[in-house]
This record gives C-alpha cells, structure tokens and sequence, in this order.
C-alpha cells in the first residue's frame, strides 16, 4: 500500500514537455501554430545563440484577453475543440492544449497579449506565475522563452552549438512558409534578419526563398485529385536533386508532418527521372476531410494516420510521373560566364610615367585641408577598383530584384490544370563526337545526345512491353513451395489479382503453404523462392507487386547490354535512327538509371560565348 502515488502538476508538465519540447526547434514550431491558428498574417520570430540563450515569436493575431491567457497555461485548456466529436475533424495546427505549459514548465516564459480590448503581460518561471496583470501593447500576441532547459540538465547537454540550433529553426519556419505562404514570416538570428517572405500568397515567390532562383525556375505546377484528395503545389525538374529528403515538402490541410510513405511515393514518381541515391524537390499540400486525417497521434504532432493512405500513395505516384514526362526535361548546358577583372594592368612604360608626374607637379594646385589631400595622394587604382565593385555589386542586386519580381508576377496554378502535352524537339542530326555522343540542331540551338544512353531508354521500354504483355513461360518440374501463413492462403485470390502483372499463379498447398508450378522465364535469372517470398510481403504490407518495380534492375541490365557502347562510329542512318526511335519512348528525357539521354546547349548562351 501507498507505493503509487499522483505526480505533482509541476512534475506532469516537465514530463510531457519532454514529448512536445525537444530541442528549441520544437518551442518555435508549437508557439508558431498557434500564431497561425490565431489568423496572424505576420509573424515574427527572433533567436539568440539558436534559441538556446532566447526565443520571441510575435504575432498580430487575435489575441487574447486576461482570463484566457492564464487559462492558457492550464494543462488541456485550449480553445481549439470543445468535445470528444471534435477530434475527428480537426481544422487548426493545434489542439491538445499542452505546448504552453510545457514550455513554461522548462524555461521563464513571459507573454504579452491584447485582443484589442484588454491588454495583459504574464511571467512564469519554470513552471510558476511570477506576475500577471495589464499591460500596454498592440493586438497579438508575443511570447519570450529564456533560459531553455537550465533547470533539466540532461536535456541540456544534448542541445547542440547555436549554429546548429539555429539552422534547424530556419528549416522549420521555411517550411512553414511554404505551407503558409498567404502569411509573411520574418526570422531574426542575433539581431541580423535571414530569412522573409512577403506574405502575398504566392508559392512561388516562396520557393525562391527557401529553395533558390535555379529551383524557382525549374518549378513544374501541378494540380490533380481523386474523390478524397487535392493535391496541388510545385514539382521541381529532376535537373535538381539533393542527397538527402529535406528538400521534399509535404504538407496535409496545411499541416508540416513526416510521412515517409507518402515521400516513398514522391519518389516513386521521380523514379525514371533521377539517378539511384538522389531525392527530388517538391512542395505538394494535400487537402482532405479531416474525418481522414487522424493528427492525435503523438504529442508532438508530427506523426499522422491517414484513412485511404495506399489510394492517395498511387494518386500521387502516378500524377507526378505524368507530370514529369510532360514538361520538357531535357537539361540545358550550364556555360560559365568568362571571369571579369576588375583592375587595371600596371604600366611598365617608364617614360610615360615620369611625362605624367611632371605634368601633375606643374598643374596649380588648389588650397584644400589635409584630408582632401590624403584622399588626392590615394593611387587610381584603388579609386577604381571600388568604383567598379561597387557597381558591380549594384548591377548583381538589380538582377536579383528583376528575377524575385518576374517569379512574383508568375501567378498559382488555376483549378483547372491539366499538364501539358509532352513534345519531343524536332532533331536533325549533324553528325557524330568522339564516337560517344550523336551532335543535332534543334530550335533552341545545338542537342548533344548520349548514344548508349539513348538506346538504353529504348530497349528498356521495348523489353518492358515484351516481357509483361507476352511472357514465355516455364513449368518447374518441382513445383516452387512458398511459407506464406495461414492469413495468406486465406486470401490467395486477392494475392493472384496484386501479382497478375507477374504471370505467376499461386496455389494453396496446406493451411499455410502455397505452391507456384509455373514461372516466367526471365525468373530463372534471379532466385525464384526468394523473389516470390518478397512477393508475398509486398501484398502483406498492402504494397504493389509489379513486375516493372520489383525487377527493374534486372530489365535495366539487359537493356544496358544490348545498347551502343562508347567508341563506336555510326553511320549518319544509324544516328537517325536512334533519334527516332528515342522520340517514341514515353520516356525519352533519361535513361532506366536516371541519367539524361541528351542535353541541349540554347543558341543564344553560345552566342553570347562568341562576344556578339
């Protein structure tokens, strides 16, 4: 008896806040939700040491009067939902009502608020009210948290350098700039401003932001849906790519989440795109009713379940690849501009130098006061070079007010997209380079395909056809036995239907062992038990089993094979012929391992090369 007892309130917080707080990152993230649920169209966020010395967000949205910003510090008190009904359709970032409190339970929060009516200004220090009462301000609400973690020291010791801290607060708020981009964000790190976004409500203008100018104009619109799903945002040609998912957005009803089902699918889309270890850029918000989205999952909200999820991972799979191979993905050649000087050559003509000093020390010169004269005895060089900088510098700037301006202009994709019409560039072949690489000219200037990546795209496709639409098959002369489980077997009707683009049959051979007596031939190539082993897991997992996915290495390696290689000289009607039959690829833009098939160099770019 007596050996459980009821932690004290102090002790509940600090717990939890070990759950919604992990790093300032977190602090930063829950105080920002709230921000946005409060209809703020401006946000401020400023940052000292990376938020570990200090942390503001400020907002101007509804506020709050005196009552409800002490209740704020309640556990569970919220104003986001009344009822258990309400959490099944969740519409605000925030609802469980515990991020200020267990914030306020690990750092001194002081907060000020005014909805403007009432003003309010309220202190708690690790988890105590200091002080509460009026206080002058605007309406909205800032909040200050100092001296994070200080009083848990364990927690402390895993914080990382400022810089670090601070990167990934920037991470986070770019991300919310991208899911937000109606609001204007404005982030501070020791008092100098890195990152702003204007609030228009233009993605676009965004991305530059967050992503670059390369990645702003390599952006692709898409807009698609279902019966449950919208999707829309940007698709960022696969000439860009990063090493690592950090640069993948995906946002649900506005919400940041990690799915890492839904990035799998991304990438799936991208597949026949890039090259194998590289990951795409996006930014895609999915809208839906929230009965489908279940964000009660864990305290720090990153975590969701989704109803329908495998419907929306195929919706998104197949919508980006449509996408991609309708925009023009041939990569253009990056010409390096020649490197400018910016000084003159010193003059070795002495003559000429002791004519020019002569002509200066017989010149009168004017009455001036010892700085204009120290300023006159400066070389010309100097002079120059910082004149010439400094309007190099200008011109940069303006180049890079005219290209944010023009991204500006560029308005959201309408409701009614649809992507467009995928065109092959008309190519008349010119010759042939170094025995590697087919030379054409094209409307844009000149196209320099890659003669064994072309035919590799080419074979693929043709194998791809050949082996999924007329298989030769083979009869094992010892049936194939394959452990599949009780549940499987119980279900081998289902399981024949997911592996009918495989032209295997399975059979129920016991309570929980199926046999296979047949196989394709191009299975004799690979371990037929373990192949039809992973199979089987694929359908336990509810994943798609298709042939294309599964063994698209393999069919890669055959068609690898069986192309041109380097080295070797074509006939001007072979060069046209591979020409030709790349035009009638679905994918003629990349080879199966992601590679370009060809790259053009724009006629204009090679003119400015020749000074004309």
């Amino acid at each position: 008896m007596g050996r459980i007892r009821q932690l004290d309130a102090q002790t509940a917080n600090m717990i939890a806040a070990g759950e919604v707080v992990e790093r300032p990152m977190g602090v930063v993230k829950e105080l920002v939700e709230n921000a946005i649920d409060a209809e703020a169209t401006r946000i401020d966020i400023s940052m000292e040491e990376g938020g570990i010395q200090k942390l503001t967000v400020a907002d101007n949205g509804i506020g709050m009067d005196s009552s409800d910003a002490q209740m704020a510090f309640q556990r569970h008190a919220t104003s986001k939902i009344r009822s258990q009904n309400d959490l099944w359709s969740i519409h605000t970032l925030g609802f469980r009502g515990e991020a200020l409190p267990s914030i306020a339970s690990v750092s001194k929060l002081t907060l000020t608020t005014s909805d403007g009516n009432e003003s309010t200004r309220l202190v708690v220090e690790y988890g105590k009210t200091v002080s509460a009462g009026p206080y002058p301000c605007n309406q909205g609400t800032e909040i200050t948290v100092e001296g994070l973690f200080y009083q848990t020291p364990a927690r402390l010791k895993h914080m990382r350098s400022g810089a670090y801290e601070a990167s990934l607060i920037q991470n986070v708020i770019g991300s919310f700039a991208l899911s937000h981009p109606e609001i204007s964000f404005h982030l501070y790190s020791d008092g100098r401003e890195t990152f702003m976004t204007t609030g228009q409500g233009n993605l676009l203008e965004v991305i530059f932001q967050v992503y670059g100018r390369a990645a702003s104009e390599s952006a692709v619109p898409v807009q698609f849906s279902d019966y449950d799903y919208q999707v829309s945002g940007y698709l960022i040609k696969p000439s860009l790519t990063r090493a690592s998912r950090n640069m993948m957005h995906v946002f649900l009803n506005g919400r940041m989440v990690r799915t890492y089902r839904l990035y799998k699918a991304v990438q799936d889309g991208y597949e026949d795109f890039i090259v194998k270890g590289r990951y795409p850029m996006c930014v895609l918000n999915i809208e839906m009713d929230p009965h489908l989205l279940d964000v009660n999952v864990h305290p720090s909200k990153w975590e969701v379940r989704l109803s329908k999820e495998n419907q929306l991972e195929y919706l998104i799979r197949d919508e980006v690849r449509k996408a991609l191979q309708s925009s023009l993905l041939a990569p253009a050649a990056e010409i390096r501009a020649a490197r400018t000087d910016y000084y003159e050559p010193l003059s070795f003509d002495t003559d000429a130098l002791i004519r020019e000093a002569d002509r200066r020390q017989a010149q009168p010169k004017p009455v001036q006061s010892a700085l204009f004269e120290a300023e006159e005895e400066k070389p010309a060089a100097v002079t120059v070079l910082h004149e010439e900088s400094r309007t190099e510098i200008m011109r940069e700037a303006e180049e890079d007010r005219k290209v944010l301006e023009a991204v500006s202009a560029i308005q959201e994709p309408a409701a009614s997209y649809t992507p467009e019409t995928r065109s092959f560039p008309h190519m008349d072949v010119i010759g042939q380079l170094h025995e590697k690489f087919i030379l054409c000219a094209c409307a844009r200037g000149l196209i320099i395909i890659d003669q064994h990546a072309a035919q590799e795209r080419v074979h693929y496709e043709e194998f791809c056809q050949k082996l999924n639409r007329n298989p030769v098959m083979t009869d094992c002369l010892v049936p194939l036995t394959v452990h599949a489980g009780s549940d499987i077997v119980s279900r081998v009707d289902e399981l024949n239907e997911a592996a009918s683009d495989l032209h295997v049959t399975f059979e129920p051979f016991g309570k929980d062992t199926l046999i296979v007596r047949s196989v394709p031939s191009w299975m004799q190539e690979v371990e037929e038990q373990q192949f039809l082993e992973d199979v089987i897991d694929q359908f336990r997992s509810e994943r798609e089993s298709r042939y294309t996915r599964m063994e698209k290495k393999k069919i890669a390696t055959m068609a690898c094979h069986h192309s041109i290689r380097f080295n070797r000289s074509l006939t001007m009607d072979e060069m046209k012929e591979v020409v030709r039959q790349l035009s009638l690829c679905e994918n003629p833009y990349h080879c199966p391992h992601g590679r370009p098939t060809f790259i053009t160099l724009d006629e204009k770019e090679l003119t400015k090369e020749f000074l004309r």
